[in-house]
């Protein structure tokens, strides 16, 4: 049976509490570590502190380190955590928190028995289940548009009710308020709010705008 809030985790309590304040979590490849401060600004100064970093790019470590050094307003997580060693990484970099695509048992086993909270990838009920016979409720649903969207989402909120998504993958600017609307929605992550053209050529003000469009949509 799901926790219910008084009894989760410390972990899961801060994942939850984090989820709910952001709504919104920027999903970012980076591919040059220059990049990662005036990035990390610009989705600060648009009012999104909680970011995902993931692990697709040999700069990625370092674009974490110095974005956890550097931006004291950001809530940096580690994504695409795709094994126990992928997760030991994330800790080591000083991650808040760490999210997988996945939820294969060996990583499953790692993330319960270590203190980083962990937000597992799951797209098929089974996978809830085994997610949630370890103490996870909070899951990233990916890729979320090719598995049904919307309607999945809410379809998975029959059998697990008391389960909160975070869907990532395929989701833009003009379908968030629909995946906000969802109760068992507790964020959304997107690459779309730092597409890598704007990265690239140093646009950093489109960036910006681009997660208060976001965090207006988070009001609406």
């Amino acid at each position: 049976m799901t926790a219910t809030a008084s009894e989760r985790t410390p972990r899961q309590t801060y994942l939850a509490e984090l989820f709910r304040q952001a709504r919104v979590i920027p999903v970012i490849t980076i591919e040059n570590v220059e990049h990662a401060i005036p990035l990390a600004r610009a989705l600060v100064a648009g009012g999104l502190r909680c970011l995902e970093i993931t692990l697709r790019t040999s700069a990625a470590p370092a674009a974490v380190e110095t974005i956890a050094e550097n931006i004291p307003e950001a809530i940096v997580g580690v994504g695409t955590v795709l094994s126990p060693g992928d997760l030991a990484r994330a800790r080591a970099l000083g991650a808040h928190f760490a999210l997988s695509p996945g939820a294969v048992p060996e990583l499953l086993d790692a993330a319960a028995a270590d203190e980083l909270p962990f937000v597992p990838g799951v797209a098929t009920p089974s996978e809830v289940m085994a997610a949630l016979a370890r103490g996870f409720d909070i899951l990233k649903f990916f890729p979320a548009a090719p598995l049904g969207g919307v309607a999945a989402m809410r379809a998975l909120g029959g059998p697990f009710p008391h389960v909160y998504f975070c869907p990532t993958g395929g989701i833009g600017e003009a379908d968030l308020p629909q995946w906000l609307a969802l109760p068992n929605v507790i964020a959304v992550g997107g690459s779309w709010l730092t597409p890598l053209g704007d990265v690239r050529a140093g646009h950093w003000n489109a960036i910006t705008d681009r997660a208060r469009r976001a965090l207006a949509a988070v009001g609406k």
